[in-house]
């Protein structure tokens, strides 16, 4: 297996209709054809679309994730996992939106005792510390807990105040939250073969298991941005 894939396969949830790019449903749709029809396609994961909008992508073949924000039924077959602002009724893959305060250890133990996933936002309106993301994904961790992440994460390093991908995926891998998350532009190699950080080294089934038990995905309002500069990077 590719060391590439492994690690970058699916990542990318694709929420062009959110902000900051908030789409309309017809050019979303566009922008998500060309990011299918790209050479890195099999960097795109799902589509991610508001429950209130669900009915206006017509017949539109596409693997979904839902963000809840209506009570309508969710019966739609193309609807692959949920996402929630609390934890609710709802069975499968759903990840559920977790506050970064002090209450953080108890809520995924919650999210343990039902059988649900977690999510982080790593940016929009106030961006989290550091400590505070090492502290949730460690907590993921110990729990064997799978989660996503979101907003704030366009660049593969910390940029203009926003956290990196890459750093998020390496310290995932790694385990060393607080140096991968702080570690500056340049510092992750990654060819077919492994994932490199100084005298770290993890290979494709690494990769491949760390994605599949604990980090899944992304969600990110631009396709063509990221994969753009893993591109620039010499990383795709």
């Amino acid at each position: 297996m590719d060391a590439r894939r492994a690690l970058l396969g699916r990542l990318i949830d694709h929420a062009a209709l959110f902000p900051p790019a908030a789409l309309s449903i017809p050019d979303a749709l566009e922008e998500d054809r060309r990011a299918r029809a790209s050479e890195h396609a099999w960097v795109l994961g799902r589509f991610v679309c508001p429950s209130s909008k669900l009915a206006e992508l017509g017949d539109e073949e596409r693997a979904l994730s839902l963000v809840v924000d209506s009570d309508a039924a969710v019966s739609d077959p193309r609807v692959e996992s949920l996402e929630l602002r609390s934890v609710g009724r709802y069975a499968g893959e759903v990840y559920v939106e977790v506050p970064l305060d002090d209450r953080l250890d108890d809520r995924l133990d919650e999210l343990v005792a039902n059988g649900l996933r977690a999510k982080v936002r790593c940016g929009g309106a106030t961006v989290p510390s550091v400590e505070d993301l090492v502290r949730f994904v460690h907590g993921c961790r110990e729990r064997e807990l799978v989660f996503k992440a979101t907003a704030g994460l366009h660049h593969a390093y910390p940029t203009d105040g926003e956290h990196g991908f890459l750093n998020l995926l390496a310290a995932a891998v790694f385990g060393e939250e607080h140096a991968a998350l702080s570690a500056p532009a340049g510092s992750f190699e990654l060819d077919a073969d492994s994932l490199r950080w100084g005298s770290r080294r993890a290979g494709a089934s690494v990769l491949a298991e760390m994605r599949w038990t604990l980090f899944h995905s992304i969600g990110s309002c631009s396709f063509f941005e990221p994969v753009g500069e893993l591109q620039a990077l010499g990383l795709l």
